[in-house]
């Protein structure tokens, strides 16, 4: 066996049981990773200079394909309501079979840090048999000095066989394809996708049952911070907006998917960006653009034209093509990925129904019961199957990494709303003048100038009407945006169907909550809607 690159020779692969592998390359850097990618047929390069992947019949995450270890960790502490569970045994079982499947192989291996908070970081070991899973998670994640490489010691291991296919009777999973989370032992197994998000969700998964025990908050959000040390976090699933609208280059970018909020502030889990590219344009978004065009950047299902020129309107191969770069690949991102307490919570969804505004301010038991609902659309692509938009609930915003009970993290985010007396918004980036289909999406520039006012303070001086379904305040004019957007009933050509449709997205609220119910005060169900004012 030979091994390329840098590593601990006292921690390597052997502690984790792989035996009679083919070579080992240790934390490789780009134009390697590159030259390994391309000669063993797994990516194609673009004109920009970025790898461009093709994932095959996974071109989102297979969320019904994750399984948790049920043992004495995780049996009392793990919401199991939105879990799967897997046999202790069985894991093993598919462990073994795991490291049997790469004998005889090439394995990549990456060693990085998830959480740039240095009392709440967490080293993480990747093993891949592909070289463009290694450089999309050197992207993704922290990378430690190659200093300290050398010593490295890790205390989660995620293992990413996308070749492996995993037998559901033997492995007590439902399909080929599975994502296998052991926290007792730290190791996490992907098997039979090549989608790379996996990965990443991977560690944001493991971090999201670790650090509530540590009084840390971990959020499936963007953050960004103003010149005057006014940061900012943006809550939201995949396609609700967290990367465009946190990419503000008046601001400096923390990260834009994946934080914790402890004692001392905000602090970023990641080293790199993984965006949204489809019908990506260079004048809405000329940042992240940019990160397409050059090398280092991994595309994934991108399509390319006969020059290998990306041609991101077309999404033959899935709506949810994606681009992966490094955080310094934004002009203004931070080099520490750690900021302030935030002064402004913005809770962003994508209303497939056009009821909710285009902006509402929250009071903290609103803000609370809204974070537990977690109300937004799946964008077409970001789940197998999922096709178009579909109304979704997903508690705490990212509901498939969080494995506590949403009231873990609803607390937490309370009290410290509460402690530094932040501003909480909810902001619509969906629809308006109707339902999907037959309205259209909110206004990108709309939604960047309500977001300004907000953020500077200007918005907190507006003068508000309560909105008769939901309760929240709304702004009645903001300088630059039609006054007609800020009420959604206006935009509508038939004022009575969007009552009705009021009324439907109101018990579905309610509905939601019910299992919230024994786990909140009486301030916070005081928050929930009114059925009874949204048929009038």
């Amino acid at each position: 066996m030979e091994q390329y690159g840098i590593f601990n020779q006292n921690i390597g692969l052997d502690d984790l049981g792989f035996e009679e592998l083919k070579s080992i390359h240790w934390n490789l850097s780009e134009p390697r990773l590159y030259e390994h990618s391309l000669c063993r047929g797994e990516t194609t390069l673009a004109a920009g200079g970025a790898l461009v992947a093709i994932t095959g019949q996974h071109t989102g995450r297979s969320a019904q394909d994750k399984f948790i270890v049920e043992d004495d960790t995780t049996r009392d502490s793990v919401w199991w309501d939105n879990a799967k569970s897997m046999d202790p045994g069985k894991f093993e079982t598919l462990y073994q079979d795991f490291l049997e499947h790469a004998k005889g192989r090439d394995v990549f291996v990456q060693d990085l840090i998830g959480g740039a908070d240095a009392k709440n970081k967490l080293a993480t070991r990747i093993v891949t048999e592909f070289a463009w899973h290694s450089l999309f998670i050197r992207n993704l994640l922290i990378r430690p000095q190659r200093s300290d490489l050398a010593t490295f010691d890790p205390e989660f291991t995620i293992i990413d066989f996308p070749n492996f296919r995993a037998h559901p009777e033997r492995h007590g999973c439902r399909t080929e394809t599975v994502i296998a989370c052991d926290f007792t032992r730290k190791i996490v197994l992907i098997g039979g996708t090549s989608y790379a998000g996996e990965i990443k969700k991977s560690v944001f998964s493991f971090l999201n049952f670790l650090l509530p025990s540590k009084g840390v908050m971990p959020m499936h959000c963007s953050a960004n911070v103003g010149p005057d040390d006014d940061a900012a976090v943006f809550f939201g699933l995949s396609g609700t907006g967290k990367t465009t609208l946190s990419a503000d280059p008046s601001r400096t970018l923390i990260g834009d998917d994946e934080h914790g909020w402890g004692e001392n502030g905000i602090f970023n889990f990641e080293g790199g960006c993984y965006a949204k590219t489809i019908r990506l344009s260079k004048e809405a978004e000329p940042e992240i653009y940019a990160t397409t065009q050059r090398f280092g950047t991994v595309l994934e299902n991108v399509v390319l034209d006969e020059d290998r020129n990306t041609d991101f309107d077309d999404a033959s191969l899935t709506e949810n093509t994606r681009c992966a770069y490094p955080l310094h690949f934004i002009p203004n991102a931070s080099d520490t990925g750690i900021t302030s307490h935030p002064k402004n919570i913005i809770m962003l969804t994508a209303d497939a129904f056009g009821i909710l505004p285009p902006v509402s301010r929250l009071n903290p038991a609103q803000a609370m019961y809204h974070f537990l609902s977690g109300y937004t659309a799946k964008v077409a692509g970001t789940e197998k199957g999922v096709t178009e938009p579909e109304a979704t609930f997903s508690t705490c915003f990212g509901a498939p990494f969080m494995p506590r009970h949403p009231s873990v993290y609803g607390n937490l985010l309370r009290d410290l709303i509460a402690r530094h007396e932040v501003n909480c918004w909810l902001v619509n980036t969906g629809w308006t003048g109707g339902t999907y289909g037959i309205g259209s999406r909110m206004p990108l520039k709309a939604t960047r100038t309500m977001l300004i006012a907000a953020l500077d303070g200007t918005l907190n001086n507006s003068e508000f009407r309560i909105d008769p379904n939901f309760g929240f305040e709304v702004p009645l004019s903001i300088e630059g945006v039609d006054d007609a957007i800020l009420d959604p009933r206006s935009t509508w050509s038939d004022p009575r169907a969007y009552d009705t449709q009021a009324h439907g997205l109101v018990e579905m609220f309610i509905d939601n909550f019910a299992k919230f119910e024994s786990h909140v005060d009486v301030e916070v169900l005081s928050a929930a809607p009114f059925v009874r004012l949204a048929a009038e």
